[in-house]
Order: structure tokens, then C-alpha cells, then sequence
């Protein structure tokens, strides 16, 4: 007997536009490359005219941009994989209202407007690598989608009473695509939409690294379109229809029972483009609401900095990289080196560190304090803790912990 069932209709809107880290996210889950290839796909993009600065943390346009947006859409249509959407654009002139939504807010840049195509330079895109052409198409699928309606769902919760034994399943049914046709990527198949491999060499090897990223890319964006726990499946109006018939205390038959045994996993390990993301969202470990609003639009790091701090941990071999998944590992040297610091200066893992010394720039900044008042309260910091360190006497501890984690990296 059907217990419960619940019906909601869900409405998912385009995501905002990309910033560095976010390209960097997506082009590690995507592609397995590190942001500091991402970097210098996204620079070479932007020199060849493709693309606007990628150095930016911003994720929306200002209002300035957003009154010659036509611009950039306009010239998109000479871009095969996604002509047919920025002509549609065009003609439904649904990018004329843009400026009035969460795609554009001024107050939300600093330096520079969110990574978007400039519609311009598309002869350049013959000489492409395969791997930047797909980088592009993320850049432009990403920015047309904003002018699309949502994605929207019919979500369904139902609880089946068998004898006294309740069974609950939960799923959503796609009824309009919204944005989502946008994003079909075509490297999701490893072949552009035009049938051939994508721009660039067409060699066995070109090829093949080709249908890897499309392998690897379908994956993520099966897992990516499954986050919020319920199963997604594809509009089917049969289906549809039955569910939305059904009723309260309704009887269905069961044709067969099956249990499926599972197990708890840990949280997923960080890739080199979650790690960039984190640190731009540093804000969301403190639990100070004052330091947390002091670092959310800056995090650990600049756009331009987060990259190089990676590599660098990597280069000294605190952090290991694996070059094909991109999934970041600690060294033995790595996890020591955080078992000291925080068997010391325990403040130095914490961002909320980082944020109150941004809060008293800020308030140099505005004249509520001076200079020397800052810099005598950071002096004081370094010297009470240096003095702490000196008269420590933890060796033995260290060795302790030094023992018990090498014991995870024998080989």
C-alpha cells in the first residue's frame, strides 16, 4: 500500500559563470590536468583573442559588459558546436534582460569580469590543440547557458507499506531541459558535434587522449548531475503519468523484493582542482560569521597565486600529485611537517588566522587604526610564538607521531 507520496516540482538554474578556480575545478574533473595547465590553456586562449583575462575571482559580468553582451553572442555563431544556441539567443533576444539578474552585479568584481568567449578570433581556433578546444567549449557553454531558462524537475518521494515494514525510494523526472541542452558536451562522447575529434591534430594518439577525456568527462558529469542523493532519470511521460496518478493509500503489486548491501565511504580525497576551489572558499571552515564574511571574496590566495602555492608544495614534495587522476596525496615529509606546526603554532593551520589579519588591513585601510598599531600587533604575534617554540620540549611526542604515521607509507 502506497503510505505517502509527495510531489514537488524543483526548478535548477544555470550556474554562474566561471572564474579561474572554477575552471580549474572542472578542467581537473573533466580532463585530470593540473591548474597550472589550466592556466596556461585558459592565458593562451586569451592571447589568441578567445577569451576574456582569466586571472579573475569574479563570476559575473558588470553592468558595463552586460549592455554589449550581443556582441560576444553574436560572434559565437560562427562557433559550430554552439551556433545553433547563440542564434537562438539572438532571436528569442532573451540576453536583453540579463543585466536585472544574479549573472551581473559590479559590486561582486574587484579587477576583472567573469572568463566568457569575446566571440572574436575564431580563426584561431583551426590551430587549437584538441585539449584547449574542449577547455573553450567549457568557456562557452558555461556563459550561453545564463540565457536559458532552468532545468526543471518533478521530484517524487513515495513510502510502500508492506505488512509492517515501510520502504521509501525517491527520484526526479526531467521535464524541461532548460539550459541542460546547452551543456551537452561533445567531448561527453569523445567526438565534437560536427563528427569529427575536435580541433587540432587528428592523430591515433590526438584520438585516443581525445576519447579518454570524453570517457573520464561523462563520468564526472553523470556523478555531478547526482549530487542531491536522488536518482535522476530521463523524461518519460509513461512513467510520469503513473506517478502523478498515484494516491495516497493506493494498493500496487510487487513483482520482487532484493536487498543490497553497502558500505559507508570517507569523503572523496582533494584533486588538484577541488584544493584551488577550497581555498578560494576558505571562508567556510571558520565559524566566526564576522572573520568568515572578512575572507569570502578572497580565500587563501589570489587567482592568480593558488596555482603556484600547489606546485610549489608539490615541487618540495610535501604534497604528492598523481599526474592521471590529478588526486593530491600528504608525503611522510608533508604530514610531518603539519604535525609539527600544529604541535606549535596551531593558529598557522587555521584560516581564521589569515582572516583576522585581512580584517586589520581592512580596518588600516579605512583609518580605523594605523599602520604602526598593525604592525606592531603582527610583530607581537611572531615574537610570542617564537619564544613559545624555543621552550618547547615535545621531541619525544614528535617522534611518536613521526613513527606512527610512516607506518601508513611503507611500501
Amino acid at each position: 500500500m502506497l503510505e505517502s507520496i509527495e510531489k514537488k516540482k524543483e526548478n535548477k538554474n544555470p550556474p554562474l559563470l566561471y572564474n579561474l578556480a572554477e575552471l580549474q575545478n572542472d578542467c581537473a574533473k573533466y580532463f585530470k590536468i593540473s591548474p597550472d595547465q589550466t592556466l596556461q590553456i585558459i592565458q593562451d586562449l586569451y592571447e589568441k583573442k578567445l577569451v576574456t583575462y582569466p586571472r579573475t575571482d569574479a563570476r559575473v559580468l558588470s553592468t558595463a559588459v552586460a549592455k554589449e553582451i550581443h556582441k560576444n553572442i553574436g560572434g559565437l555563431k560562427g562557433y559550430a558546436p554552439a551556433a545553433a544556441f547563440a542564434a537562438e539567443i539572438m532571436k528569442n533576444g532573451s540576453y536583453k534582460g540579463i543585466a536585472k539578474t544574479r549573472y551581473v552585479n559590479d559590486k561582486q568584481i574587484t579587477d576583472h569580469y567573469a572568463v566568457i568567449p569575446t566571440g572574436q578570433g575564431l580563426a584561431n581556433l583551426n590551430g587549437l590543440p584538441a585539449l584547449s578546444a574542449k577547455v573553450y567549449e567549457l568557456i562557452v557553454r558555461r556563459f550561453l547557458s545564463i540565457f536559458y531558462p532552468p532545468a526543471v524537475y518533478q521530484k517524487f518521494a513515495l513510502c510502500i507499506k508492506v505488512r509492517k515494514e515501510s520502504f521509501f525510494a525517491s527520484f526526479k523526472v526531467l521535464l524541461q531541459e532548460g539550459y541542460l541542452k546547452v551543456t551537452n558536451y561533445s567531448f561527453l562522447k569523445g567526438k565534437s558535434q560536427d563528427g569529427t575529434d575536435g580541433a587540432g591534430s587528428d592523430s591515433e594518439e590526438s584520438v585516443g587522449k581525445t576519447e579518454a577525456l570524453g570517457q573520464n568527462a561523462e563520468k564526472e558529469e553523470a556523478s555531478r548531475r547526482q549530487e542531491d542523493g536522488a536518482e535522476e532519470v530521463k523524461c518519460d511521460e509513461e512513467l510520469t503519468k503513473i506517478l502523478t496518478s498515484l494516491k495516497k493509500g493506493a494498493r500496487l503489486s510487487v513483482c520482487s523484493y532484493e536487498i543490497k548491501e553497502g558500505e559507508t565511504s570517507p569523503p572523496k580525497r582533494y584533486n588538484s582542482g577541488s584544493i584551488i576551489l577550497t581555498m578560494e572558499n576558505a571562508g567556510q571552515f571558520i565559524e566566526d560569521e564576522e572573520l568568515r564574511a572578512q575572507i569570502k571574496g578572497s580565500g587563501i590566495g589570489t587567482s592568480a597565486t593558488r596555482a603556484e602555492i600547489l606546485k610549489k608544495l608539490v615541487n618540495i614534495e610535501y604534497l604528492a600529485l598523481n599526474k592521471k587522476t590529478q588526486v593530491l596525496t600528504p608525503t611522510l615529509m608533508g604530514e610531518m611537517i603539519y604535525d609539527v606546526v600544529g604541535s606549535s603554532i596551531k593558529a598557522l593551520l587555521d584560516p581564521a588566522l589569515t582572516a583576522s589579519w585581512e580584517k586589520g588591513l581592512t580596518l588600516v585601510a579605512g583609518g580605523n587604526i594605523t599602520s604602526k598599531e598593525y604592525m606592531d600587533k603582527l610583530a607581537g604575534f611572531v615574537g610570542r610564538r617564537t619564544e613559545y617554540v624555543k621552550q618547547l620540549n615535545n621531541q619525544s611526542n614528535l617522534q611518536a607521531q613521526f613513527n606512527a604515521a610512516a607506518a601508513n607509507y611503507k611500501k
